[in-house]
C-alpha cells in the first residue's frame, strides 16, 4: 500500500513537472514569435523612411505584392532600400550570435567581438587591404578585403583561446587581454591612416564609423550564407554549449570536449564577426547587448536562446537604422555611431551590476 501511495506520488510530480515544461517551452516559443514579428515590423519601418518616406502599408503591399506596385516604388523599395534593411537583419543576427557564443565558451558576460578586439583585429586587416593593397591570400585578391578581415580576426581569436586555456588564467585577464588587443589594433589602424592617400583615408574612416549605405543584394546574400553554414553548426552543439555553462569540470565530466568545443566555436565566430565588419565597418555593443536580452527573456538553454539572440541582434540593429534614418530627415547617419551611444549606457550598468554581484 506505501508502495502505490509513493507511485502514484511520484507519477503526480512528473505530470507537474512535465506540465509546467510544456508552458516554459510554449512561453519562450511565444516570445520568439513576439520578437520575429517586431523584427518584421522593423524591416518594413525601415523600408518607409528616406528621402521620400512611404506608408508602411504601401511598404508591406510592394513587399508582398510587387507586381502590383508601381515601377518608381518598386525599384526604390526593392533595390535601394530593402539591401539595406536586410543587411541590418543579417549583420546584426551574425554579431549577436558571435557575441552569444563568446560569453558562452569563455564564461564572460562582458565577452563580445567589439570589447575581446575581434572587430578592432578585422578592421585592421580590412584598412590593409584598402590602404596598402596588401592581400594576406594573394589566390583570394579580388577578395582581399573580407578575406584579410577574417584572417586578423581569426588570428585574434586563436591568440585569446589559446591564454584561455592556460592555468591560472581568470575572466579579468582575458577582458584585459581583449582591451589590449582593441588598443593595439586601433594604433595600428592609425597608423595606416596617418600614411594613406586621401582617397583611401576618406574610405577607411568611412567604413570605421559602420554605415549601411553601400548595401548590396551581394552583401546580403553573402552575410546570410555565413549565417546559414554556422547557425546549425551551433544548433548539432546546442547540448554541449548549455552545459559548459554549468562550468568547465562539469561539462566535462558529462563527456564535453571543451577545449576542441572552444575552439571551433572561436572560429566560427571569428567568421560570424569578421565577414559582417569587412562590409559595413566596426559596429560595437551589438554582440553584448543583443544576446543579453534574449539571456534576459529566454534563459540559457540553447535552443531557445541562440535564436533569441540572433533575433535580438537583428532587431536592435534593424531598429537603430530606423533611428539613424529618423534623427536628420533626408540623412542617414553612421549606424555605428547609433549603436555606440546606445551601447555604452548599457555596457556601464552591466560593468556595475557585475562588480556588486562578482563575476
Amino acid at each position: 500500500m506505501t508502495g502505490l501511495i509513493a507511485d502514484t506520488e511520484t507519477n503526480t510530480h512528473s505530470r507537474v513537472a512535465g506540465k509546467a515544461y510544456r508552458g516554459l517551452v510554449a512561453r519562450r516559443l511565444l516570445i520568439l514569435a513576439i520578437l520575429t514579428g517586431l523584427l518584421i515590423l522593423s524591416v518594413a519601418v525601415d523600408v518607409s523612411l528616406g528621402p521620400a518616406r512611404y506608408a508602411v502599408g504601401d511598404v508591406l503591399s510592394t513587399l508582398f505584392f510587387p507586381g502590383s506596385a508601381e515601377l518608381q516604388m518598386r525599384v526604390v523599395v526593392w533595390d535601394i532600400r530593402m539591401p539595406m534593411a536586410m543587411l541590418a537583419v543579417t549583420v546584426g543576427a551574425s554579431l549577436s550570435m558571435a557575441g552569444a557564443q563568446m560569453q558562452t565558451i569563455l564564461a564572460n558576460p562582458l565577452a563580445s567581438p567589439f570589447t575581446l578586439g575581434l572587430s578592432a583585429a578585422a578592421s585592421f586587416g580590412a584598412a590593409l587591404a584598402m590602404v596598402l593593397g596588401v592581400a594576406l591570400f594573394p589566390a583570394a585578391i579580388s577578395l582581399m578585403v573580407p578575406v584579410n578581415a577574417f584572417a586578423m580576426a581569426m588570428a585574434a581569436s586563436l591568440l585569446i583561446f589559446g591564454l584561455s586555456t592556460m592555468r591560472g588564467v581568470t575572466v579579468e585577464t582575458i577582458v584585459l587581454l581583449g582591451i589590449a588587443l582593441v588598443f593595439s589594433f586601433n594604433a595600428a589602424l592609425a597608423l595606416l591612416q596617418y600614411f594613406a592617400s586621401e582617397q583611401a583615408l576618406s574610405a577607411v574612416v568611412f567604413w570605421t564609423m559602420g554605415s549601411l549605405t553601400k548595401a548590396t543584394w551581394g552583401k546580403v546574400g553573402v552575410t546570410a550564407l555565413i549565417l546559414l553554414v554556422c547557425t546549425p553548426l551551433f544548433i548539432r552543439r546546442a547540448w554541449a554549449l548549455t552545459a559548459i555553462r554549468l562550468g568547465e569540470s562539469r561539462a566535462a565530466a558529462m563527456g564535453v570536449p571543451v577545449k576542441r568545443l572552444r575552439l571551433e566555436a572561436l572560429l566560427l565566430v571569428s567568421l560570424l564577426a569578421a565577414v559582417p565588419v569587412s562590409f559595413v565597418g566596426t559596429i560595437g555593443f551589438i554582440g553584448i547587448v543583443g544576446p543579453h536580452v534574449a539571456r534576459l527573456l529566454l534563459g540559457e538553454d540553447q535552443r531557445f536562446f541562440l535564436p533569441g539572440s540572433m533575433l535580438a541582434g537583428a532587431l536592435i540593429l534593424s531598429a537603430t537604422s530606423v533611428v539613424s534614418k529618423a534623427i536628420l530627415p533626408g540623412a542617414v547617419l553612421p549606424i555605428g555611431i547609433i549603436t555606440a551611444l546606445v551601447g555604452v549606457p548599457f555596457f556601464a550598468a552591466l560593468i556595475l551590476t557585475k562588480g556588486r554581484k562578482g563575476w
